[in-house]
């Protein structure tokens, strides 16, 4: 049995840079942390949260780069003049990446009791009907 990809399938032309971009994402080792949400907002809007809790926002940073958007965080280590008797939160480096679709675009982010909200947004299509016309050879 043959195993067709998203970019080799006949009827999905043009498809082959939104299968590397799953693939990368897939490998990009997304684990469980931070834990995050989805939710839709509108018709044509989105937001993901993750719980950032401890992380002030210039230890985040949110970028856009070939319809992948990233969100790192990574705390500056100031343990050398702290004692933990016990230390149970994590303040580790993170990395976070979701594909986005061809016209989705960031359209803010905010940081607010521990959580980041990053807002997207999609443009609204116009319809269009392209007529081709026959030349003859």
């Amino acid at each position: 049995m043959t195993k067709l990809s998203l970019g080799s399938h006949p009827y999905l032309l043009g498809f082959e840079q939104l299968e590397r971009l799953l693939e990368r994402n897939a490998k990009s080792g997304n684990e469980g942390y931070p834990p995050f949400n989805i939710e839709q907002t509108s018709e044509r809007s989105y937001r993901i949260t993750l719980a950032v809790a401890g992380f002030r926002d210039e230890d985040l940073s949110i970028t856009v780069e070939e319809r992948q958007l990233m969100i790192r965080g990574g705390q500056a280590e100031d343990d050398a003049e702290r004692l933990f008797l016990h230390r149970g939160i994590a303040g580790r480096q993170f990395q976070r990446s979701f594909v986005l679709a061809d016209g989705v675009e960031v359209a803010g982010a905010t940081l607010e009791n521990g959580l980041l909200h990053v807002d997207l947004e999609r443009a609204a299509h116009d319809k269009v009907v392209q007529t081709i016309q026959i030349k003859r050879a």
